[in-house]
């Protein structure tokens, strides 16, 4: 979620200022987070904000021997959780920000977007209702398999953190050769796979009202 929003607000700005240096300057940024490693990400937010800065807590689910209850547990385990998910995000975010670009580009260069402006539509209208809307369809696609994929468990991620997450347990099951419980892993992400597809062609219907159900 965190990834769509972000991702998809940067590539439309970027399609918006095409060629300026905010365009430039969000194209560099995407392609530095999308190139970098996952776990080398994952260290240095470790680094930065549990090290040095000491604002969130680095490994973990939540606090060991804190005996928190109700709300006071709900806002531990978010504190545990808003750096892998940070993490995450920011490669999500710029694989989002690069195809949302790519594809408002190529959609208002359609003969459509040209008579909404030929009407006097407003140039911020036009973007909303006619370009982003038209261009969500291969994001929405493509978030759909990523969203598949990520329930199958970001394993680098979760091993840095120590985050009790399926990809870690699917992976300390391998080194432990225990196949039942590989099975029961794959088992549920390959429903997990099929339950995201089946709601990635809910959310066309959304998007595009031309797709019915």
């Amino acid at each position: 979620m965190l990834s769509l929003l972000f991702g998809v607000t940067l590539g439309a700005l970027s399609a918006r200022r095409a060629g300026t240096w905010v365009d430039s300057s969000i194209t560099v940024v995407a392609l530095i987070f999308y190139a970098t490693p996952l776990y080398w990400l994952a260290l240095m937010a470790v680094l930065v904000f549990t090290v040095q800065l000491d604002w969130l807590p680095g490994f973990g689910f939540s606090t060991v021997g804190s005996g928190f209850t109700g709300l006071a547990l709900a806002w531990d385990v978010a504190k545990h959780l808003l750096l892998p998910a940070l993490t995450l995000a920011l490669f999500y975010m710029a694989v989002y920000a690069r195809m949302t670009r790519a594809a408002m580009l190529d959609v208002a260069q359609m003969d459509f977007v040209k008579t909404a402006r030929a009407k006097g539509v407003r140039p911020g209208r036009i973007l909303r209702a006619h370009v982003l809307r038209n261009a969500l369809l291969p994001v929405v696609t493509l978030a759909g398999i990523q969203a598949g994929g990520m329930i199958g468990g970001a394993v680098l991620t979760e091993t840095v953190f120590a985050w009790p997450g399926i990809g870690r347990l699917m992976f300390d099951a391998l080194l432990q050769r225990d196949y039942s419980l590989l099975l029961g892993a794959f088992l549920v992400t390959a429903a997990m796979a099929v339950l995201f597809n089946l709601i990635t062609d809910l959310v066309y219907t959304l998007v595009d009202p031309r797709i019915e159900l």
